[in-house]
Formats: structure tokens, sequence, C-alpha cells
């Protein structure tokens, strides 16, 4: 009850009246998160992607593109501006999206080689399947950015896609620099500049700019980019790990933190958030809460990592609070299964740590607690996710700009759904009438296809 809507919790118990007002302020004072004009589904096979535009890409996924290509397609059109950089683009799935079938002018940026590596191999795997498609006689059609808007095209035609695929660059966002030097290579070398989305004149054609999950700091990269570049007609911001956000440097520090961003932020008493407050914003509450009210075993699963932790400090008190990988489908797994893979995962012998002493039974016999505490803590999430993105829009607002948060996606299976959005026009336009597309969109997609399973959270 506490986690969700409301609801009974079991005849005659009665929760403190404290704990109630706790709950309401907390709800009260976070951003709603429901998606835009839907009731929640299970995300499925997308049919308004393309199938090839579908391949390697999780429902969860096409999900998060196919509504982020609403917005920016209306971006597009808005400040007439065309082109695209999608920072942080991973496989390039958003970026491929975008090129393809919106047919947009996308520059792909990503700091990890492998993954640049990838993205192009699915983009000449695209490209193949397309000319296939056209050898065996389909017609041509105008492209995407040709079409009148109210055209519905069949979304399996490959005359449907446009064959613009997208530039991709390895590189990192160098938060500090001016726009048109906004790119680090992953080597030193000449090589980036001429690849530099930004590297034009001063008075060059503007571009979009564009994260979907950006870990950390690299959010708030994008927005301090669009807020000092003139180029940057617009961006959009879908954030994530914000355990990662540099805070507080020490006055000597050459670098600004992530957070906060705003003067106003900045001078509120308390303002500081600590890297578990940061970390638990992280948490998919929505998610949490149906383990809860199905009473799931993968509730375990914190009051396991809980006691290695213990064993961990035990065992080595310098490895404190250390990022233990995830361990898969742990809540299937005995506790000493779970804990045998967990210390060699921090480089610990799990021969010489006693896993099955009276003391870790009595530890796991608190589980009931460890979920009390953490449901606690997610109750508190949304709140400390709330400050972190108001910080960013006051952050823009404080110099003009128009801006505003969004739910863009449904928050059961995409938790950092919140969405920031900001330009240099109106944004009137762009955000007036997108909860019908989508709402149509999930409406068509629950009539037509039956849904195929769920992403990770």
């Amino acid at each position: 009850m506490l986690l969700g809507t409301g609801g009974t919790v079991g005849q005659g118990t009665v929760w403190p009246l404290s704990l109630l007002a706790f709950t309401a302020a907390t709800r009260a004072l976070s951003f709603p998160r429901g998606q835009l004009g839907v009731t929640p589904h299970p995300p499925c096979q997308s049919p308004h992607l393309h199938p090839l535009l579908r391949r390697h890409v999780k429902p969860k996924k096409q999900h998060e593109i196919r509504c982020l290509g609403k917005v920016l397609q209306r971006l597009s059109q808005a400040t007439g501006c065309d082109r695209v950089v999608d920072v942080g683009a991973g496989q390039g799935h958003l970026s491929r999206f975008l090129a393809f079938s919106l047919g947009l002018s996308v520059t792909a940026v990503e700091g990890d080689g492998r993954l640049v590596s990838l993205a192009e191999h699915f983009d000449q795997e695209l490209l193949r399947e397309l000319e296939k498609a056209q050898a065996r006689g389909y017609s041509r059609r105008l492209p995407p950015s040709q079409r009148h808007p109210n055209t519905t095209p069949d979304p399996t035609d490959p005359a449907s896609l446009c064959p613009r695929r997208p530039q991709h660059v390895a590189g990192w966002l160098d938060p500090q620099a001016p726009g048109q030097e906004f790119l680090l290579a992953p080597t030193p070398g000449p090589a980036l500049a001429a690849r530099n989305p930004l590297a034009g004149p001063v008075d060059s054609e503007q571009v979009l700019l564009t994260g979907l999950h950006a870990c950390g700091d690299l959010s708030v990269a994008l927005l301090r980019h669009f807020a000092h570049s003139p180029q940057v007609a617009a961006v959009t911001s879908a954030a994530c790990c914000y355990m990662k956000l540099s805070t507080c440097p020490e006055p000597t520090a050459p670098s600004l933190p992530g957070y906060p961003l705003s003067t106003w932020v900045a001078g509120l008493p308390g303002h500081t958030l600590s890297y578990r407050a940061r970390e638990a914003a992280c948490h998919a509450v929505e998610e949490y809460t149906e383990r809860l009210r199905r009473d799931s075993e993968c509730l375990r699963i914190h009051c396991y990592r809980a006691v290695l932790e213990t064993l961990i400090q035990a065992a080595d008190p310098s490895k404190k609070h250390l990022g233990v990988q995830t361990v898969k489908k742990a809540h299937t797994l005995s506790f000493p299964e779970y804990a045998r893979l967990g210390l060699t995962l921090v480089g610990l012998d799990s021969a010489a740590v006693p896993l099955d002493s009276e003391s870790v039974c009595a530890m796991l016999c608190q589980q009931h607690k460890v979920v009390a505490f953490f449901s606690l803590v997610l109750l508190l999430a949304p709140l400390v996710e709330t400050l972190i993105l108001l910080d960013r829009l006051l952050y823009l607002r404080e110099q003009g700009f128009q801006c505003a948060l969004v739910p863009l996606f449904n928050p059961r299976f995409s938790p950092r759904n919140l969405v920031l959005v900001a330009a240099r026009v109106p944004l009137d336009a762009v955000l007036s009438g997108l909860d019908k597309d989508i709402r149509e969109d999930e409406d068509t997609v629950r009539g037509g296809v039956e849904p195929s399973g769920q992403g990770q959270g």
C-alpha cells in the first residue's frame, strides 16, 4: 500500500498516522510518473517499427525509441532542423530508427569502440536486407521526410524505410568544452575533428541533441552544451545512473559538478544528496511494488546482498560498498550458492568465509526487516529523482529556455521514464497532442500484436 496507489493492507491493520502522512508528502512532492495518456501494459513487438528495425532490439527498447522518436520528429518540424546528434548511442538502435524510419540526418556518438563497430554492423545488415527486398520487386516510395504527416505507410514495406544510415563516431563528450570542440577522441589524435558534429562555424546548420538514458554526468553535459551552444536547437535527455553524478567539487577543482546545476538548488540549505540517496533513485519503484503484491521470491535478493556485504566487510574491511556485479537469477539460488559467486566477483576466497554459520542464518531470518527498510527507501526514491530533475529544469529556466519534463515511457518497464525536453523555440506545438499520438500507437499495438515479453527494468 505504501509504494502503490493505496488499498487495504489486511483486516485489522492500522498504519501509524506519521507514516501515512510521510507517504502522502512524498507522493505530493514527486513528479507524476504515469506515462502520457496510456494505461500500463507490457511492452511488446511494435507494429509501428519496421521488422528490420526490431532486430536485436528488446520490446522495452522498441517502446523507448518509438516514443522518443516522436518527440524528436516534432522538434525537427518545430525547429526546421533535421540533424540529430545521439550521444551515448550504444548499439545505435535509436539512431537507426531516426535515420532509416524518420529520414533524419543522424550522428551517433559512443565512447565504446566495440559498440560503435557493432552499430555499424547492424546498419550494414539492415542495408543488405533492404537491397534484397528491392531486388524482389518492391516499389520505391517517397522517403519518410517527404511524406505528408497524415500518411500512414505500411510498416512492413521496405519502401517505408529511407536508406540514410547514421554516421557513427567513437568519442567522448567533453562537458567543459565549447560546442565546436565538444568531442574527445578515445585515443589522442586529430582524426576526430573532421567528424565532430558541432565542428562547423558558429552560424552553421543547427542540430538536435539527444541522449537516451545517458549515464551520470553525460546527461548533464548535454544540457550544458545546449545552453552554451547556439548551434543546438533543442535537446532531449532521459537520464540514468544518478549515483555516478559528480557532486560538490572542491573550490579549486576545474570541473563543474553534475549536481547541483541551478543557482536556486545550490542555494538551498541541505541540498546535498549522498551516494546512497542517488543510488536509491535509480531503482524501479513500480517493479518492486509488483514484487511486494505477489510476495515474489525476488524479494530475497536484497537480504542476500545485505548479508553478503556483512561477510565481505568481515573478511576484508577495506572492501566497503563495492559495486558487486549482478548475479543472474539470484532469487533461484540458495544463499551459499549466491555468496560464493558474489565473493568471487570481489576477489575473495569463498572457501575461507563461513556461509552456513548461526550468525548467517540469523541474518537471513531478518528478510522481512530488509524488505521493510528497502520499501521505505523506495518511498523516498521518486522524491530524490524529482530534486535532481527539478535542478536541471531550473538550470535551463534560469537561462530563459523553454523546457518541460515529460513522463514519456511506461514506468513499469522503463523506470527512468521522465524525459527533459528543451528548445530555443516554443514547446507548445511540440508537446500538444503528444499524449494522443502515443495513446493511439499503444492502442494499435495492443490490438494487433501479442506481447512477446518484457525487457529489463
